[in-house]
């Protein structure tokens, strides 16, 4: 079994958000994503992949297709594969997203 501690993957940068690897194999993939203020993160896709974004730590607005919500702590919002996605910061204080795709996000040739 593997564990992780996600609190020691938490940091935060004035430049960009920055995504932590948590877990991956051949059928799921989980990242942390930390957006400090007045960051965003996309859009993105996946033709193929179901994806969960879950806030683990303070509040977002996220934006799938043409819906957008506004997202507190232990909020979770479903992707559909092929759907475009946008998560930005909606707060002065830092958030944390866990995103969970499976099957794993495609990789660039």
């Amino acid at each position: 079994m593997e564990t992780r501690d996600l609190r020691k993957l938490v940091e935060f940068s004035d430049q960009a958000p920055i995504p932590r690897a948590v877990f991956e194999s051949e059928q799921l993939w989980a990242e942390l994503l930390c957006l400090d203020r007045a960051h965003g993160y996309g859009p993105i896709s996946d033709p193929r992949a179901d994806g969960i974004f879950t806030v683990v730590a303070g509040e977002v607005s996220i934006q799938v297709g043409a819906k957008r919500k506004r997202l507190r702590q232990w909020g979770a919002a479903f992707v559909p594969a092929g759907q475009e996605v946008t998560v930005a910061n909606a707060s002065p204080e830092p958030a944390v997203v866990l995103i969970v795709t499976a099957p794993p996000p495609a990789r660039p040739a």
